[in-house]
């Protein structure tokens, strides 16, 4: 039998074992609560990377989903953030929003936007635009070949990039259309990356329903959502382009067709009437963050088609080419929506024509046949005997010599001859050329007779001024 005192040792010895044991579960238990609670809080480092040309909407969206109504626009590479706020778990973040430049040359920036560390947590949106139909297709294929560069540049390892494609077959074959007005709990989330969930334990016995053949053909390991902005511009492009309803299957059909081989969701968007926005916030937040989703699929309104990745397949694609009469859904697609030429009026500036010498030239000669006296005096040009008249000296003044008697006046008909010379002489400059053998004006000879008058006229009037110096000597 033990002695007392070393049974009450052990004893003692027992119960401080007992102590640590309850302290160090204790200290577990709060660990784990605490992990617990930092595995279920919504992470900062979530993005989004809006692409798109320009004018297509991407700030005007983005500011939407932000709830800001005076949006600014950038230059080269944005940075905006939405803020999230989970309700269930009272919980809310900071989700980025990267907005890339529809200029090409701002390509480079996307090193910035998607760095290799945050591929696995980005969602791409591409955004298109209703009012330019015809660049839609162009817009999408140059965009995701813009995006699968930048992948490629980024060097992720293989297996790496093979898990991160595998994750969107299987949200693919996974998904469940939601029942309209079914009640909504909250559940588990999936694994820390809802982007990319990761596959459970039981998925190996779920039998997966296999892709069809034009399902992700094209998958670039990024979830995308194709968003067409501005779908309000339907009803202008009915009146101003004579657009029919087989015209706007003819896209959808298309847009569809595109969004399924690269695995993406799709969105008919109007910040104008409000159509949509808050159904792309809760697509993508349910997306990104594993929030409750319920609203299904809708593509019986043309201006507010809704296209969940997943749902969709070639069979309800078809459902579209029941409506086209005077295409077929095989032909291209800038066949049909082809662009249109616009025909402006070519605005040219006034000209000032001016008139013809000769005309001007003959019309002045007719205004001056019309003034010119009776007995062929040019009115610009003073007769010989107008100048005698005027002369001081043939009104026998006190200080010109004495004439003796009224001066000499010439004969009426030499000075009608001498000025019709002159009128003669003027006339042959306003001569035109006309018909088909015009008789040439002698210019010289003209001019010979011109100052031969001139000539004769001067000697006549020195003679009859030497006259009657000579009768008073």
């Amino acid at each position: 039998m033990a002695p007392i005192g070393e049974k009450t040792a052990l004893n003692v010895t027992a119960d401080e074992n007992i102590d640590d044991d309850d302290g160090q579960n204790i200290w577990a238990a709060i660990l784990s609560e605490v992990q617990s609670s930092s595995s279920t809080k919504l992470p900062a480092y979530k993005s989004i990377l809006v692409l798109g040309d320009n004018e297509s909407g991407k700030t005007t969206i983005v500011a939407r989903l932000q709830g800001n109504e005076d949006p600014k626009k950038g230059i080269g590479l944005e940075y905006h953030y939405i803020d999230v706020k989970d309700d269930y778990r009272d919980d809310q973040t900071r989700l980025n929003v990267w907005t890339l430049d529809g200029d090409p040359n701002y390509t480079g920036l996307l090193r910035f936007a998607l760095p290799p560390e945050n591929v696995a947590h980005t969602l791409v949106v591409i955004v298109v635009c209703m009012t330019h139909p015809w660049s839609i297709m162009e817009s999408l294929r140059k965009w995701t070949t813009i995006l699968r560069d930048h992948l490629d540049r980024l060097r992720i390892p293989r297996d790496e990039m093979r898990e991160y494609e595998q994750s969107l077959v299987r949200h693919f074959q996974e998904y469940v259309e939601p029942e309209e007005g079914q009640s909504v709990q909250l559940p588990p989330r999936r694994g820390p990356n809802p982007l990319h969930p990761t596959a459970s334990s039981g998925d190996d016995d779920k039998a997966l329903l296999p892709l069809g053949e034009t399902t992700l053909t094209n998958n670039l390991g990024v979830p995308l959502v194709v968003v067409v902005t501005k779908s309000d511009a339907i009803s202008s492009l009915e009146k101003d382009h004579d657009y029919r309803e087989e015209h706007f299957d003819f896209i959808q059909q298309h847009i569809r067709g595109f969004c399924l081989n690269y695995g993406a969701a799709l969105f008919y968007t109007s910040v104008k009437e409000d159509k949509n926005c808050e159904l792309l916030y809760k697509y993508i937040v349910h997306r990104i963050y594993g929030f409750p989703f319920s609203v299904p699929a809708y593509v019986v309104e043309r201006d507010s088609v809704f296209v969940p990745a997943g749902w969709d397949n070639e069979k309800k694609i078809s459902i579209l080419h029941e409506n086209m009469n005077s295409m077929r859904p095989e032909d291209t697609y800038e066949d049909i929506i082809a662009k249109p030429v616009l025909r402006r009026p070519v605005q040219r500036d006034a000209e000032t024509v001016a008139e013809d010498e000769q005309v001007f030239l003959l019309k002045q000669q007719s205004q001056l046949s019309k003034v010119l006296p009776a007995g062929g005096e040019s009115p610009a040009r003073p007769t010989a005997v107008q100048k005698a008249a005027s002369s001081p000296r043939a009104s026998g003044s006190p200080g010109s010599p004495a004439l003796g008697g009224t001066p000499k006046k010439l004969d009426g008909a030499k000075a009608a001859t001498s000025e019709g010379v002159l009128a003669n002489f003027f006339n042959s400059l306003l001569s035109k050329k006309t018909g088909p053998a015009p008789v040439k004006t002698d210019k010289a000879s003209v001019s010979r007779d011109a100052a031969a008058e001139l000539d004769r006229m001067t000697r006549s009037k020195k003679t009859s001024t030497a006259s009657p110096a000579s009768k008073a000597s």
